[in-house]
């Protein structure tokens, strides 16, 4: 079945992947890892690639990062059962290497009809990875961690990736920090008005009525530069 028509569920999407060997890392790979979760979450987390425990178990975030990333999601009262986690890839690159254009090119689209079907009121990328190819960014996660993007009409907010947060506590910490308002957001009213127009470079946080929080310095440790802000969202 052609996608550009549109498939009816999620279940017919993960029929339609099957087996996938579309790009080579379905010869590498243990087990593809669709995604889980509600199939009509208001909030989606969109990560990088499966890791190795992930591949063993076909689940996207188990292990340590899965664990925390639970402990986050509980302390906004949520669970993984309220929300739907996915990658931009669905199979575990060797090595834990970062996905090659074509294996993005292969897998986005199954991705941007997950999105399409779920229909998710705001989507949280995890880690630079995801970040910079959902905001079509160079500006590195440090620049832009906690901060709400709107384009075209997709409300969009980075975040550090929960691994690392496990390697440099300081993170954890911020990572906790940025969680909490998303929790505010999903609970708000300001959730449902653009904060910018579609190729503005806007962006914004509500912390509170009438309130926006701070963007990160600019000298963060793992900063990439100025970069732009994102323009354009690739996958919709």
């Amino acid at each position: 079945m052609d996608l550009t028509e549109g498939l009816p569920d999620l279940g017919a999407l993960e029929s339609h992947i099957g087996d996938c060997h579309r790009c080579a890392l379905g010869d590498t790979r243990t087990r593809l890892v669709f995604g889980v979760g509600a199939p009509g979450a208001e909030l989606m987390f969109v990560g990088e690639a499966p890791g190795k425990n992930e591949d063993l178990q076909g689940e996207p975030f188990v292990g340590a990062a899965g664990k925390l990333l639970d402990e986050l999601l509980a302390g906004i009262g949520l669970s993984r059962s309220d929300v739907y986690i996915a990658n931009i890839i669905k199979c575990r690159p060797p090595g834990n290497r970062d996905p090659e254009r074509a294996e993005i090119e292969t897998c986005t689209p199954f991705l941007e009809e997950q999105i399409r079907l779920i229909d998710p009121r705001v989507i949280v990328t995890l880690g630079n990875f995801a970040t910079k190819y959902t905001l079509a960014t160079d500006s590195g996660i440090s620049r832009i961690h906690g901060r709400l993007f709107s384009v075209k009409g997709r409300k969009v907010v980075p975040v550090f990736h929960p691994a690392a947060a496990l390697y440099t506590p300081s993170k954890k910490d911020v990572l906790a920090e940025d969680f909490q308002r998303i929790g505010v957001m999903l609970e708000g009213d300001e959730c449902d008005e653009p904060v910018a127009a579609p190729g503005e470079a806007v962006a914004e946080m509500a912390t509170g009525p009438g309130e926006t929080a701070p963007g990160p310095p600019v000298d963060a440790p793992d900063a990439e530069g100025p970069g732009d802000e994102p323009e354009a969202l690739r996958l919709f």
